[in-house]
């Protein structure tokens, strides 16, 4: 299993806070991976502070990304690898993010499936505020402690969790949070949002909605649709208390009901007028809206970011 982690492990990425490449890694490859090995089993691994780095976002301000030391993502790799069949059978239909077979594209297809066989509906967008900051430890050895009870694998989770960020030179320590950029963070963040979203909305808000609906979520990419607007209003009215009560919120600006039905003239068959003229809502980077293309289809989706990104080119 180390040989193949380290197989999938990117080799163009930049070092941690140890600067080692993987090139040096690979200088002496076998005896690092035997080595690895034994302090993984015995306990004796010491996880290293992650590197934090500011990326800019598209609105002028930035978000922290964490960079593991090479052999630090070798290991971080290897326990995925260990984990995903376990959760493979725990996840739900609509979690698409960072898994092995689901993607992007089986995201945006199910929206587009499910809002043309509605024939639209009520949007609800979730952005969830700083998420990979603010995961508490405490629930998510909760959720792990449900399916994984190998005590090696469990040991070394929490000295990652512990492990601390390495910004401008200083060791900064939580009790929350998994740094968006390690290896391991996006298992952790589907496991935590499984339990805390997708199991909940599936056994308990959907049985409870009088009209049809469903949920797509991409790591902590997340929208709801509803058929009825009065089940819309209340998972709007609930969805920030189930987020607290793990230590999350909603993005008060980000967070919004859309309604994305077909305009009414197009549902009565009179003429066209400017009136029920449905909203768009953003997913994946694509801006949602309901038009119709070349090929008839009605909802339609355009991405600003690759405008920007080919402005940005030419």
């Amino acid at each position: 299993m180390d040989r193949e982690a380290y197989r999938l492990t990117r080799k163009n990425a930049a070092p941690g806070v140890d600067g080692q490449t993987a090139a040096t890694y690979a200088a002496k490859l076998e005896d690092n991976l035997e080595d690895l090995l034994d302090r993984f089993k015995s306990g004796h691994y010491r996880a290293p502070p992650v590197r934090q780095v500011e990326i800019p976002k598209e609105d002028g301000r930035s978000r922290p990304i964490g960079i593991p030391t090479f052999e630090d993502k070798v290991l971080q790799r290897a326990v995925a690898i260990a984990l995903e069949p376990i959760y493979e059978e725990d996840f739900l239909e609509m979690s698409h993010g960072f898994r092995p077979r689901p993607s992007p594209h089986t995201a945006l297809a199910e929206v587009w499936e499910q809002l043309m066989r509605m024939h639209g509906g009520w949007v609800l967008e979730v952005d969830i505020e700083s998420f990979f900051e603010t995961v508490e430890h405490g629930h998510l050895r909760s959720f792990l402690d449900q399916r994984v009870r190998d005590g090696v694998i469990r040991r070394v989770i929490d000295k990652w969790l512990k492990a601390g960020v390495m910004d401008a030179g200083a060791l900064r320590r939580t009790s929350f949070g998994t740094p968006q950029g390690g290896v391991l963070s996006p298992l952790l963040a589907n496991i935590y949002l499984h339990e805390v979203i997708d199991r909940w909305f599936e056994s308990e808000v959907r049985p409870r909605m009088r009209g049809a609906s469903f949920a797509v979520r991409y790591a902590d990419d997340l929208i709801f649709v509803f058929a009825s607007r009065s089940d819309a209003l209340r998972v709007m009215d609930v969805v920030p208390k189930r987020l607290a009560r793990f230590g999350l919120r909603v993005h008060p600006s980000k967070t919004r009901l859309v309604d994305f039905r077909r305009p009414r003239w197009q549902r009565s068959g009179r003429r066209p007028d400017k009136r029920g003229k449905p909203g768009t809502f953003v997913l994946l980077g694509f801006t949602h809206y309901w038009g119709r293309s070349s090929r008839g289809r009605r909802a339609q989706s355009s991405s600003g970011r690759l405008r920007r990104k080919a402005s940005a080119v030419r």
